[in-house]
């Protein structure tokens, strides 16, 4: 993507001089939470700096959130929303066991 079509904001693109987002839908919501949880797990770097660090709080936080939404939507996922969470999930929770030790 060229420098005029990046955005400021994460995930936007410029259209006609104004930045936009992608729709809101629940999977784009899941990813979200699962790249800022690799990020906090030090396995992504900061976009800005280029620079990989380590929140291990703020990962079992994101990660706990997680846990959160998938009690919460039992029932009320479509079977490629839940196998994606359940997916995201287990690999999050083993890189954070892994950065734990």
């Amino acid at each position: 993507m060229t420098d005029e079509k990046k955005c400021r904001c994460a995930g936007g693109e410029m259209v006609d001089g104004k930045c936009v987002m992608p729709e809101v839908t629940f999977s784009a919501f899941i990813m979200s939470l699962n790249t800022s949880a690799l990020f906090l797990l030090g396995e992504i770097p900061d976009p800005e700096t280029g620079m990989k660090k380590q929140d291990l709080t703020l990962a079992k936080h994101t990660i706990d959130t997680l846990n959160v939404l998938k009690e919460k939507t039992k029932g009320n996922l479509s079977e490629d929303e839940n196998n994606m969470l359940n997916k995201l999930l287990y690999d999050l929770q083993m890189r954070y066991v892994k950065a734990k030790s």
